[in-house]
Order: structure tokens, then sequence, then C-alpha cells
């Protein structure tokens, strides 16, 4: 590594902390040259991330810039590849299929939705159901943004996994995004296996 001469400006400004403040060690002698900086990395070295724009908050005229480096939820259950008839996967999306049973997990908690969304699901089943509607609500939008982040809709971000966790993914077949008639980003069709 080598060494990185000061500019004058950089110079003048460390003479001028360095008059203000008292040194620790005052038996040793000091001299500027002796501060060294790193050069930058190469441009080969360093990561990239991609940096969402800003956007107004509703608070005023700030900005809040959101980094986030997983896709949202609704990107990774339209990229799932469609494992069912694709007539009627076009038809479910249309909103033209009738779902043949609900469940409303809208106020629950984790803890209660968890269990009921597998009862429901593997009753269903049992019955011969195809074709569910799981109704998760879009999430509250909070006041504060606290210093930890919170993900927007638990149940809506939570729903997805337990759906592709056993006991339920032997069941399930297909998860996606319900229709506006059906709830819209608020519920997820969940498409059934056959009973064997």
């Amino acid at each position: 590594m080598t060494r990185r001469k000061l500019r004058p400006e950089e110079e003048d400004l460390w003479r001028r902390v360095a008059d203000k403040t008292e040194r620790l060690h005052p038996e040793k002698p000091f001299h500027p040259d002796n501060f060294v900086t790193t050069p930058p990395p190469s441009p080969r070295s360093r990561p990239t991330f991609e940096v969402a724009p800003a956007r107004p908050t509703s608070r005023g005229t700030g900005t809040k810039t959101s980094v986030n480096l997983s896709p949202s939820i609704v990107d990774q259950v339209a990229a799932q590849p469609v494992q069912m008839d694709r007539k009627a996967f076009t038809q479910m999306k249309r909103g033209k299929l009738k779902p043949e049973g609900k469940l409303d997990l809208h106020g629950m908690t984790i803890d209660r939705a968890h269990p009921a969304l597998t009862r429901f699901i593997l009753s269903a089943h049992g019955q011969g159901k195809r074709l569910v509607l799981v109704v998760t609500g879009k999430g509250k939008h909070r006041d504060d943004d606290g210093p930890i982040p919170v993900r927007f809709g638990v149940l809506r971000h939570q729903v997805p996994q337990w759906l592709s966790t056993p006991p339920l993914s032997s069941v399930v077949l297909q998860v996606s995004q319900a229709n506006v008639r059906h709830g819209g980003g608020g519920a997820y069709y969940v498409y059934l296996r056959r009973q064997r």
C-alpha cells in the first residue's frame, strides 16, 4: 500500500483539528505526514447493491431511502412455476374459478393463524376440494417507523412460506395471489392436489 499525500485543503483542515486537540502522548513528536489514508478500493472489488429511489414520506417534505435486497412477496409468488393445468391457472388468475372454501385470517396472530391454516388446508384436501381462498389482509400501516424494520403485512408474508413447508407442501399444488374480486393483494388462491 502506498501513502497518499494530503491535498492542501486536507492539510489545512488537519492542522486546525490538531491545534484544537490535546495530545494523548506529548512525549512523542508529531508530523502531519505521518497521517495515512487508505486508497479507495478498485472498482472491480466493490460489491454492487441496488438502492430504491427516494420517495416522499407521508410526514412532510423529507425523503426516505429504503434498501430491500429480497424481492417482494408478490414477486416471489408470481415467480413460482405453474404446476397446475395452464388453462385452469389462467381462469383462476382472472377470477373465473370460484373457490370451494374460504379461510379468513384477519386479526389473528401468527400463533393462532398457523394452526388454523394447517387445519383448514388439510380438511379441505380431505374433503376433495381443489381451490380454496386464504384471506390474510394487506397489513396495517404503522405511524412510527422504529429503529428495527418490520415487514408490512406479517400474515401476508408468512402464509406462502407455511404453504411451502410440510405438512402442507404435500397437498398444495399452486399458490397464487387472488384476483381483485376475491381479495386481490390481501388474499391467496391455494390450488390443492387430487386425493389419492
